[in-house]
Formats: C-alpha cells, structure tokens, sequence
C-alpha cells in the first residue's frame, strides 16, 4: 500500500487553501422555525471562487472566507426555495446573519427523477421506483430499505454486496451480486437500473461510485418491474445532475493490492441552469484474499438532463463497466466423511482456479427519460434503456469427487472441468405512461395507465470449449460408470487405480494454481443456441387518498414469449399473468403512518435458467418457457415513522410469502417435470436510520424469517429451511463526529452484523447434499479526519476488526463463500 503518494497529494491541497480570515455563520430553519440539517450553503465572491458547508442537525453553519469584499449567499434544500442575499465583509470581520426561513417549493418533488438529490444523510424519504412515479416513503403501503450514497462513503462501501449489509432480512448467499432477501433466494438473472431491468451474470460485482442510492423493495414487485423475485427487488439508481456546481475525487489504497480512484462533477452548463451535466468515472485494481482472484473493473458513466421549464424535462446517460478478474467459483472442501463435511478441511483462501484463467465482462448501457407535464394534472413519461453485455470466460472449476477404479469417493481430490465460454447479450426496454391527478378539499386521486416492453437477445455466436468428466477408450468423454471400468482410460496415483479424467484433479492437500496447459485437453466444441424473450405489460394504477386515509390499487396484464434457437431450429413458447396490487394506509398521527397490502408476482422460468436448481436441465439445452411461470403473493402489514422534525425514519413490517409453481423432478428428465414445488416464508423485520444527535447519525435493522420448504423433489428437504436463509439477521452502523474544540474534525464509525446459521442453496436432484453454514457476528470500524474549511477528508476504515473466519453463503460443497479476514482500506476525499 503506498501511502507516500496519498499523504503527499493531500499536503499539497491542505497548502494551497490556507488559512480563513472572515467568518459568516446563521441558522437555517423551515417555516415552522424547525430546523433544517444538511441545508447547501454556497458563498462566492465576483471572481466566482466559492466556499461551500451544510447545517448541521440544529441548522447552524459556519463559513470562514481568505478576505474581506462583497459576497453571494446561496442557500439550498430539497423541498424548499432557493435564498440568496448579499453580505459585505471587512477583513477579519465576523458576521452572523441569524436566522435564515427557507420557503417550502411546491414544485420540489420531481414526478420522474431528473435532478439528482441534494439531501447529504443516511435517508431518503421518497422513491421513484415503486410506482413508476415518486411517492413518500411514508405514503408507500410496502416496505423499501434505502442505502444512500452518503451510507455508501462512510462505509467504503465500493461494491454492492457491501452496500446490502445494512438491509433487514437480505443476506448475500456467497461471492456473487446475489441474495436472499425475506428467506426467498433470487432466481432472476440481472438487475434492475433506475427502474429498469438488465440481464448479465451476476458473477463480478457491480462498482457503486455512480449510485446515489440502493432500494431494497420488499416483496414480489411485478406490478411495477414485471418478472420480480418474491423476497424483493434490488434497484440500484444512478446520480443524476445537479443544478449546482459540486466536484469530488478520491483515491484509495489498501489490502489485497487494492488500489482505487473515484471523481464526480456536476453542475449548471449554462446560466439559466436548464441544461445539467454530471460524470462518474471510477477505477479498481485489486486482488483478494482468494487465491487467484482479481477483480478489476474501470467504468464511466456521463449524464444530461434539459430542463427547458417546469413542464418539460429530459434526461440522458450512459454506463460503461469493462471488468476483468477471475470468476471465483468458491472455496472447495473434502468431500463427506462418513456422511459429514467439515468446512474447515481446506482454508477459506483455497480456489482450484489457474493464473491463466480469466473473466472478462464488457457492458454498456444507454438509458433516456422524457417527462412532459400538458397541465398542471395531467402529465407523459417515456423511458428507455439500451444494454449490451460481452462474456469471455475462460476457468477451472469443481465439477464433482474424484473416484477410484471401483467408484469409490477419493475426499482429497476434486474432479475437475476446463471451459472457455464466449457470449454476447442484447437488451432493449421501454417503458411509458400517463398520469392524471384529482384534487378537491381533502380528496386526492392520482391516476396512471402505461405500457412496458422488454426484449432480450442471446445472440448468434456464443459457445464454448469444454473438457470435463473421464476419458474413454476411445477418445470422448463421458461420467464414469463403476460397471464398465473397462470403457475408461485408466492410471495408477500413489498405488491407486483410477480412471483418467479429462481435467487433471486438483488435490485439496497439495493445491497448485500456476498456469495449466490448456492445449493437453481433449476440448469439445459446444455451441450456445440463440434466445430471444420478449415482454409486453399494460396496467393501471390508482392512488387516492381520502381525510386520513390512502389506498394504492394496481392490476398489470403481462404476456411473455420465449423462443429457443432463435433463427435457427426455433421452439416458440407463450405465457401470460394477471398481477394485482392492494394497499391500504393510514395516517396514525403526522409522523406515523399504519399500511397492509397484498402483492402477487411472476416470473417465467426462462429468466430463471441460470440461478434455479430445478431448471439447470434446460441450460442451454431446451427452453422451460413451456411450463406455467413461477407465481408469488405476498400479504403484509406495517407501520413507519418520521420522528425529531424528520431527522429519523423507522419502519416494521410483518409478512407472508408463498411461492408456487416451482418445477419438481429430476433435473435432467425435461419431458416429467412438474410445477408442483413450493416454499413458505414469514416473517418480520425492523428499519431504524437518521440523525440521533446533530454529530450522531445511524442505521439499524433486525429481520426475523421462517422460510420453509412446503414441497419438493428431495422429500428429505420438505419441512426443512431454504436454503441460503438464516432466521435471524441484524446490521449496525453509526457515525459519530467529536464537536468540542480539541476534537473537532474528527470522527468515527463503528458497525456490526449478524447473520443465523444457513444452508447451502443450490441443489439439483442430482446433488442433494447441504452444508449447514454457522452464524458469525463481524464488526467494522472506522476513523474520519476532515480538516476544517478544507473540502478534504480521510477515512481509514477495518473490515473484520476482531479477524473471524466466517462464511457468507455458499452454493454446494464444493462451492463455499467464505467472508474476507481482517483488512484495511485508506481512502482520501477531496470535494471542490
């Protein structure tokens, strides 16, 4: 870790600021003489240098200036008006200005997300997800966990199984963008931008510089973002422009060879402030505690939004992620000894990877969104997304137990594969509505009817080179039957006859990851068949409110097309589902709110090819669009909070999710499968974020679920947990920032997490066995020093402080997630 360069970059900005001569200071409040944290306090002098603070939890600021002259005053907030006013300085002079009443803006809350938020804490009080349009937090009958960006920096959290943590009742199930959310783990491939949704692999993790926020909406959200996982939706929003000029970077280093730099700037592009620009850039070097991992990624992402007037706005951007790494297929063990795995038989460093593999991944997404209100209640949206994503894949994986000549597990080797996998993704989506909106004395009805469209594209070209299981005779390859030992090529290893495998084994006991001549293997050439889905939706939503009372009433028709071998030998397979959403809401008192609401949900079983065990038979082989889609409902009851002039947000939820329709069989006999699976999960959790004390801010959940498994093909498995679902979970993370004068500039953070005992989750008929992962209890720790009217802070910040082994998921024996050991991570911040 070279921290030479960091300290010397930091001394050189710290010098060139100086030292203050003038201070200006004054109380931000609303017209009800609250007071207003993380208000945007700007002052600029003719020459348009500009010095920048925010309020703090009382509303008070301070700024001191070089020197003495006439200044602009500009102060900000979402939901209020801008005030600005003139002061005049004498050197040396200190002016208080009192106390400064923001007026509330009646235009503040967008109806589709445009401008990017101005709030700077661990809360965010609407989303523009849910239901197409924005909504209060409060207001929404349906619990949704946010993690804003601020969270996100004083976490270091970089990428987005990180970001999570913080969530009730989400646990990561290993080393991938993957999750179980409410006891259901996700089956959908992608993820879903800005309310749209994407399709890759979930293998590297996505980087979260660019993200003003995280949503976890809880339950099965097909109403809104059609085929959902019935635990939740994870929607990941980007930073959209700012109407103020607002620059940062940030260069990071620690362990694992972890090298890292960030930049964000928006602003005005012109001086009526109609047009906007903003542009993430960020970069990661790193390796991994694992052996043989990198994950490297670079990625840019520039933004513009026109905002001609009030009635009209547009907004354009575009990601490009290039990653390159290792796909980590997890951390093997001994295979069972007497019907037992002991997960401590390999250390969690342990990968039967290469140093000549890689995984490189390739995505670029266009997204656009047009608003145009035709009157004060009656407005169109029109989006749309464009993605491209390129695969090339070349690994060594674990692709069983080795055996001997008479078919006998040998537990210190395992049997491996080789594969070298090309694939290219195409995917479209448009999404448009109109809404209309009734008011009359205490009678709100907002109304909306759209159309939503989806298509994705497994393109002509894909395929791969694959060598797995043993060698025959006569050149192929083939599993070994234990009968017929006379069919397979054989050897003798340490005075034990076994057959030859096409992959040489990796030996738990005696690892070697160096470079493998790939070119010795007996390759087969497979090809990819193309795919084409496509989904069209058209629903209506209702809100109304009525005295005290709300009600969110949705009904989506959505019809789905699978066609298998697309242009080439095609099979053509059509679905359709009828999705309802209910919910009621009630206004306790101005700060709490009570809701219950029933949601059912979809999901075809094409989008969930590559994630569920039921339908690994169909990978690449058929299409299991034939059957009837996954169904889930979802029934639930709530309540949330604002307390302390809306400086902490809480919420509880309890609630019942079935899922059906779950294919039942042997994974392999396509033609007797069965819809007939099923699995239960109840539960509840609690949310708690904000601000306890103007220098003490947190985040809190604890998430309680019973999720069983009502009906399967392993019948061991009924009445058993699902897999990859702890019953209990918990997460902390406070910060907290020392005010007296000795101190001041100074601050901490400490966080925990606590995740139940868990089974593996991935298991196709053919591979029944689970291992029982224990619970771990992980505390993190972090030191902020942010010299006064500098725009720098540094941030050192321990993962693991106490240095426990713990495994965060798993897939199978074979394929562990083992969580990181202690390491350490120094990040320097520069805003300008």
């Amino acid at each position: 870790m070279n921290l030479r360069n960091v300290a010397l970059v930091i001394a050189f900005f710290a010098i060139q600021l100086g030292f203050s001569q003038s201070k200006v200071s004054g109380r931000v409040l609303g017209e009800n003489s609250t007071p207003i944290p993380g208000a945007n306090i700007i002052v600029s002098d003719n020459a348009q240098t500009k010095k920048g603070t925010t309020s703090d939890f009382d509303g008070n600021f301070s700024i001191e200036i070089k020197a003495g002259g006439i200044y602009n005053l500009r102060i900000t907030y979402i939901g209020y008006e801008t005030y600005e006013t003139s002061i005049e300085l004498s050197e040396n002079q200190d002016k208080s200005l009192g106390n400064i009443t923001l007026k509330a803006s009646f235009e503040s809350l967008q109806s589709v997300e445009i401008v990017g938020r101005k709030r700077k804490d661990y809360n965010s009080d609407y989303s523009f997800s849910a239901t197409k349009i924005a909504i209060k937090n409060k207001e929404l009958p349906q619990a949704v966990a946010t993690v804003t960006k601020e969270l996100l920096a004083d976490r270091q959290a970089f990428q987005l199984t990180d970001a999570v943590k913080t969530v009730s009742n989400v646990a990561p199930t290993g080393l991938y963008n993957h999750y179980n959310i409410r006891g259901i783990t996700q089956a959908d491939d992608g993820q879903v931008v800005n309310g749209m949704r994407t399709r890759q692999y979930y293998f590297l993790q996505p980087i979260t510089s660019h993200l003003e926020r995280v949503e976890v909406i809880k339950g099965p959200s097909s109403v809104t973002f059609s085929s959902a996982d019935p635990g939740g939706t994870v929607n990941i929003v980007t930073k959209k422009p700012l109407t103020e000029k607002r620059s940062e970077i940030s260069i990071a280093s620690g362990s694992f060879g972890t090298l890292r730099t960030t930049a964000d700037f928006t602003g005005p592009l012109n001086e009526s402030k109609t047009l906007l620009y903003r542009f993430n850039v960020a970069y990661q070097d790193a390796d991994s505690f694992r052996d043989v991992v990198k994950n490297n990624a670079i990625l840019f992402s520039p933004s513009l939004s026109y905002i001609p007037n009030s009635s009209t706005s547009l907004n354009v951007e575009m990601i490009y992620n290039n990653a390159e790494g290792n796909l980590d297929r997890g951390q093997p063990i001994f295979g069972a000894i007497n019907g037992a795995y002991d997960i401590n038989s390999t250390p969690i460093t342990m990968n039967v990877g290469a140093s000549n593999d890689h995984y490189k991944t390739k995505e670029l997404m266009f997204m656009a969104n047009f608003n145009k209100k035709f009157a004060e209640n009656f407005g169109f949206n029109a989006q749309y997304m464009k993605q491209t994503w390129d695969e090339d894949l070349a690994e060594h994986r674990v692709d069983g137990t080795a055996v001997d000549i008479d078919g006998n597990v040998i537990p210190t080797l395992a049997r491996m594969r080789y594969d070298k996998r090309q694939q290219f993704w195409e995917t479209d989506n448009f999404s448009t509505y109109f809404n209309y909106d009734i008011k009359k004395d205490n009678i709100t009805n907002k109304i909306l009817v759209g159309y939503d469209a989806t298509r994705w594209e497994r393109k002509i070209g894909a395929g791969f080179l694959r060598a797995r299981r043993y060698l025959t005779v006569n050149g192929g390859q083939s599993n070994y039957d234990s009968s017929n030992p006379g069919n397979f090529q054989q050897m003798v290893v340490d005075g034990v006859t076994m057959p030859v495998p096409a992959v040489p084994h990796f030996n738990l006991e005696n690892p070697f990851n160096g470079a493998r001549n790939t070119n010795a293997y007996n390759l087969a050439e497979l090809t990819i068949p193309a795919n084409l889905t496509t989904s069209n939706g058209i629903y209506i939503q209702n809100q109304f409110k009525i005295g005290k009372f709300s009600a969110l009433i949705n009904l989506r028709y959505e019809w789905f097309t699978d066609i298998f071998d697309y242009e080439g030998d095609e099979q053509e397979f059509k679905t359709n589902a009828l999705v309802p959403r209910f919910g009621l809401t009630y206004e306790v008192t101005d700060n709490i709110s009570a809701y219950a609401t029933y949601l059912e949900g979809f999901q075809p079983h094409t989008n969930t090819v590559s994630l569920s065990p039921t339908a690994e038979g169909f990978f690449w082989g058929a299409s299991p669009g034939r059957f009837d889609p996954l169904e889930s409902s979802l029934k639930e009851v709530g309540a949330k909070g604002e307390f302390l002039n809306g400086k902490i947000f809480a919420n509880i939820a309890f609630f019942d999710i079935i899922q059906k329709n779950i294919l039942l069989g042997d994974t392999y006999d396509l033609d007797n499968l069965t819809t007939r699976g099923e699995q239960r999960s109840r539960g509840f959790e609690m949310d708690i974020s904000g601000y306890v004390t103007p220098n003490f801010q947190l985040i809190a959940s604890y998430g309680f679920t019973d999720a069983e498994i009502v009906e399967d093909a392993i019948e061991e498995f009924i009445g058993e947990r699902i897999g990859g679902a702890p019953k209990h979970n918990g997460n902390f993370w406070g910060r907290y920032d020392f005010m007296n004068k000795t101190l001041r500039g100074i601050g901490i953070g400490f966080g925990a997490q606590y995740v139940d005992e868990r089974y593996t989750w991935y298991n196709p008929t053919y591979a029944s066995d689970r291992v029982l992962l224990p619970d771990y209890t992980i505390f993190d720790a972090a030191i902020y020093y942010k010299p006064n009217n500098t725009g720098i802070q540094l941030t050192l910040k321990i993962n693991n402080l106490f240095d426990d082994t713990y495994w965060l998921g798993g897939l199978n024996p074979s394929r562990l997630g083992p969580g990181a050991p202690r390491n350490i991570l120094l990040n320097a911040t520069y805003k300008f």
